[in-house]
């Protein structure tokens, strides 16, 4: 039997406004939510015409012509924008009736290569249990045809499985919501044999150790530590005068062991480092649940990994930011500090979910706008943009000064601070447990 994904109604009619206005043909993104009985897409977007096209006004005429690295890089920026629980869950295709027998090779091609870029990103892997599934949807732009099939990403010589594809009015207007602030403080140490102060390499590899930590973490809903198996709502009674529209939200609280279990030996080794990053700040967590009877364990999963998202989204921002305005073979031996960017959220219209999005503290609202056009096709006006951290400062600080030097007060309250200090000799490295137990956090609720 195959899957069911209900379909929020506003992507139906997107679609329909696609194959109204773009021929012969146009790619996108699905977007919304696993679960173990059935699946959701909450929102469609189109792959954003290149540069080139926009100038000359060009049309694609085949499927020859789809560019797969453009589709895939495409996917990965959308991922950022994506808070916990929502992912990008298939590729869509609208054609005339020309193209249709090309459409379906054409999707599997793109649903493979789109995983693989994503999986690539992440510091967390799918569970055995989960599905992995991913949707390849077609439409012919004369007919209306809908044919949905789904492919297992997890084997690559997957075919293709027919799949139920049904509208659904408000479908995510009373979906539920968990957040919390995490207050992080990351130690890593970069090696002198890393070649070139390989820092971006450095940090993602630090980060998968702390990563590990927020997958053991203990979560406490509102309070209590709840059963994986029980309901998330169980228990629960809606506030005073929630409505079906409203959001019902849960405060979440995150408390890592701070050391490992008996059964867990570790070294330690001396090793000679070059210097070290350290992560410093406060970051808002937001995950999102279906309201079909989710369990507590979808939901702690979602917040997980929107904690891990989130932290290294941002890192990967910054490097890239850093690559666009030095130069990708700047060798900075400096000490430097670099605030990584705040996060905003933004409504889905008709939905209880919000999007999410990064931005540097001299970005113009202008430029989130024109952001969430190109990536999400979406408008958003200047009062919807929800910034949820504090502004944050930036100071380059030159080489000459000690590292132990008091911070500026203005970095001090800084939202989310990259600090590299360089120089600083012989330093203890520890294995991931020793790091458990040494760099301990303290996780606190909105």
């Amino acid at each position: 039997m195959g899957r069911t994904y209900f379909v929020e109604e506003a992507v139906g009619q997107y679609l329909s406004d696609l194959s109204a206005k773009l021929k012969p043909y146009v790619t996108g993104l699905l977007i919304g939510q696993c679960s173990p009985q059935r699946d959701y897409v909450i929102r469609a977007v189109r792959t954003p015409p290149k540069e080139e096209q926009k100038e000359d006004n060009i049309s694609p005429s085949n499927l020859a012509s789809i560019d797969e690295e453009w589709i895939t890089t495409h996917a990965s920026q959308v991922s950022r924008m994506l808070p916990g629980g929502l992912l990008v869950l298939g590729v869509f295709i609208v054609a005339t009736p020309e193209l249709s027998k090309e459409s379906q090779n054409a999707l599997r091609k793109l649903i493979f290569s789109v995983e693989k870029s994503l999986t690539k990103r992440r510091l967390w892997k799918l569970a055995e249990e989960e599905v992995s599934d991913r949707a390849a949807l077609q439409i012919c732009s004369s007919t209306k045809k809908v044919v949905c099939r789904t492919y297992d990403v997890q084997d690559p010589k997957s075919s293709a499985k027919p799949a139920d594809w049904k509208y659904q009015s408000a479908l995510s207007a009373s979906w539920l919501a968990l957040g919390c602030t995490v207050n992080v403080n990351i130690h890593i140490p970069l090696l002198a044999t890393s070649p070139n102060h390989d820092l971006e390499k450095n940090t993602k590899n630090g980060l998968n150790r702390w990563s590990k930590q927020i997958e053991d973490s203990v979560f406490l809903i509102n309070g209590q530590v709840r059963g994986d198996d029980t309901e998330l709502l169980e228990g629960q009674k809606k506030s005073k005068g929630n409505t079906q529209s409203g959001t019902q939200f849960s405060d979440v609280k995150v408390l890592t062991q701070l050391s490992q279990g008996s059964s867990h030996r570790s070294t330690a080794a001396v090793q000679i480092c070059s210097g070290s990053i350290n992560l410093k700040g406060a970051v808002k967590c937001r995950a999102y649940i279906h309201n079909n009877k989710p369990k507590v364990k979808e939901a702690v999963q979602a917040l997980k990994r929107d904690i891990i998202n989130t932290l290294s989204d941002r890192c990967e921002i910054l490097f890239e930011d850093l690559i666009i305005n030095e130069g990708p073979h700047k060798k900075n031996l400096e000490r430097a500090y670099h605030v990584l960017p705040q996060r905003l959220f933004v409504p889905i219209a008709g939905s209880s979910v919000m999007l999410s999005d990064y931005k540097f503290g001299d970005e113009a609202t202008g430029e989130i706008q024109e952001r969430f056009v190109e990536m999400l096709d979406q408008s958003v006006q200047d009062e919807d943009i929800h910034i949820a951290e504090d502004m944050s400062t930036v100071d380059i600080c030159p080489v000459t000064d000690h590292v132990d030097a008091p911070q500026p007060q203005q970095l001090i309250k800084a939202t989310l601070l990259l600090k590299l200090q360089q120089n600083m000799g012989v330093v203890i490295a520890a294995a991931v447990a020793v790091f458990a137990s040494i760099f301990s956090f303290n996780y606190f609720s909105d």
